[in-house]
């Protein structure tokens, strides 16, 4: 259904930092990095779509996160969600919900929630059974 998601930065670096750390804990691979647009995408291992990309707004302005915006990233499993969650913070993230289960949505979902260096928010999850 999604073919790709978006996500405006300011300092490409240093956010290039922060989700580079993010997507390997998730088991992602970089697509591409171009330094001279700037912007980078990361897909899923063997497939095309879809792909998550970074870069600068390209009317130029200033990147802005929208209020109610959220962009949910798959994890394999509830290990990644917590090393995801850690990658995070440690490289300028800011915690939205530590890891842990969130049964309102359902049974087996384990999810952790964090704003990038640039305000996007961003939620990790798994839908699997811990014994998965």
């Amino acid at each position: 259904m999604i073919s790709h998601v978006f996500l405006g930065v300011d300092d490409f670096a240093r956010s290039f930092a922060f989700y580079a750390a993010v997507m390997d804990e998730l088991g992602f691979t970089l697509k591409f990095r171009d330094d001279a647009r700037p912007w980078a995408g990361w897909i899923e291992a063997g497939r095309a779509r879809p792909i998550v990309l970074i870069g600068r707004p390209f009317d130029g302005g200033p990147a802005t996160a929208g209020n109610g915006t959220m962009t949910a990233l798959l994890a394999p499993d509830r290990a990644a969600v917590d090393r995801a969650y850690r990658a995070a913070l440690n490289h300028g993230g800011i915690c939205e919900g530590a890891p842990g289960l969130r049964p309102h949505y359902h049974a087996d979902y384990y999810g952790a929630y964090f704003r990038d260096p640039d305000g996007n928010k961003l939620c990790v999850c798994c839908h699997r059974p811990a014994s998965a």
